[in-house]
């Protein structure tokens, strides 16, 4: 798979092993991973392997990311590859593609169902249909959590840049965004009503406290669903197979079978 600005990004699709509906292309879901994460890690294909009883699943390691080419922007550009999984998804013959995103995936797949949004200049093909965002900051250099502030060593300072590298697999590019790229809290209201909109996080999330998926849900006006899950901590590393199943079914039953929202 190649991205609109030539970056070749490793993706593998993996078909639904529920029965599928005779006639129609059916839905695919596409995953956005975590920072340092990629397409081979065992939480990832632990998620894939959950939301396939749902749908078809395409998973892919951002750029700069295991076996991907190109550099991380930790948010930024990340964007075209979330466009690239679509598009391939929509040509491997499904009719519906949905996205789901886990930390900084959460906070790209946001971006990417705003600024694809028919008449914002995006490709149809890569638009998604629905939205689940995970663990996902509202507003970018958040550094208010010990766990935050040790990434953005990671991301700002050279020798952290090497232990990306080297410790996690994970290029990371040296030059700051400039500009800096629409944040997740402002994306929303781009979203919402057209695109249905999921908010998950947890309670227990070392990295992003609540005040960021409130944050998200006031933004969107009430147009988006808000799940706020007892005991968990962050992004797929922390999503367990029930919450999993439950975002499967979301993305491909739609917001009308959700479950109740659990009471901060």
């Amino acid at each position: 798979m190649r991205t609109s600005d030539g970056v070749p990004v490793d993706a593998r699709h993996d078909p639904c092993t529920a029965a599928r509906p005779p006639g129609g292309g059916g839905t695919a879901i596409v995953v956005a991973h975590g920072f340092t994460g990629s397409v081979d890690r065992p939480a990832l294909r632990r998620a894939a392997r959950v939301l396939a009883r749902s749908a078809a699943v395409v998973t892919f390691s951002f750029r700069g990311h295991g076996r991907s080419g190109g550099r991380s922007t930790v948010g930024d550009r990340e964007v075209l590859d979330v466009a690239a999984a679509v598009a391939w998804a929509r040509e491997l013959g499904y009719d519906r593609v949905v996205t789901v995103g886990f930390s900084m995936g959460g906070s790209v797949v946001l971006r990417h169902a705003a600024l694809y949004e028919p008449g914002r200049g995006g490709s149809a093909q890569a638009r998604t249909d629905a939205v689940a965002s995970v663990s996902a900051p509202a507003r970018w250099y958040y550094r208010g959590t010990a766990p935050m502030r040790r990434v953005h060593w990671l991301i700002t300072r050279p020798a952290g840049r090497l232990v990306g590298r080297y410790g996690f697999r994970t290029r990371i590019h040296d030059r700051d965004w400039d500009p800096v790229p629409l944040s997740p809290v402002e994306a929303v209201p781009l979203i919402v009503p057209a695109v249905p909109l999921l908010v998950v996080h947890g309670d227990r999330d070392p990295y992003f406290p609540l005040d960021h998926p409130l944050a998200l849900a006031e933004a969107a006006g009430g147009a988006a669903e808000l799940w706020l899950e007892r005991g968990m901590g962050h992004a797929e590393n922390a999503a367990d197979d029930a919450l999993l199943g439950r975002i499967g079914h979301w993305l491909t039953a739609g917001p009308r079978d959700a479950w109740p929202m659990m009471e901060p």
